[in-house]
């Protein structure tokens, strides 16, 4: 199944299926259809999908201001012009490919993208620090502020933030 598999631009037309796809992977983390589009129509560049027959993954990123990530299901209205952080707002790839080396993939093409920020940062869920320590990202635990954004997040997620250094990025 999907033996050829690559990153591409995210279009309107794919958010059907990405629904489906983050309907399958994040059961207990909905967003709306509304949450992809207004990415794609306010930052482009960070929002790709994985595919090959089918979508079979999508990275969601975008700037925010430092240490202000969106909570769940939120729309933005505007990227703030005065963003000053890199956000990745959602990672999904199929069960059935990961451990392909295709999520590195993607995250490496949106970290050149967040080459243009001192850092970038995300909200860990799953369990997933360790997948997202090899790409330099750290917890950024105890602060009140920050561990009341990411609540809708579930009960295991963790903030984390990473430098912007280009050693990182070919990781």
């Amino acid at each position: 199944m999907q033996a050829t598999a690559s990153w591409r631009p995210m279009s309107s037309n794919d958010i059907p299926a990405v629904m489906l796809l983050a309907d399958k992977i994040h059961p207990d983390l909905p967003e709306s259809a509304s949450i992809f589009a207004e990415r794609i129509k306010h930052f482009t560049d960070g929002c790709l999908v994985l595919a090959g027959e089918e979508i079979c993954g999508y990275i969601m990123s975008h700037p925010i201001r430092k240490r202000c990530p969106p909570a769940l299901d939120s729309l933005l209205a505007e990227i703030p012009q005065d963003a000053d952080q890199y956000y990745i707002h959602d990672v999904a790839i199929l069960p059935t490919l990961q451990g392909r080396g295709l999520s590195a993939d993607g995250i490496r093409r949106v970290l050149t993208i967040a080459q243009s920020y001192h850092t970038t940062c995300l909200v860990s869920v799953y369990g997933t620090f360790g997948f997202w320590s090899r790409f330099g990202f750290e917890a950024k635990m105890g602060d009140p502020e920050i561990s009341s954004k990411i609540q809708g997040y579930g009960a295991d997620a963790l903030y984390l933030e990473r430098q912007n250094t280009a050693e990182q990025v070919l990781r």
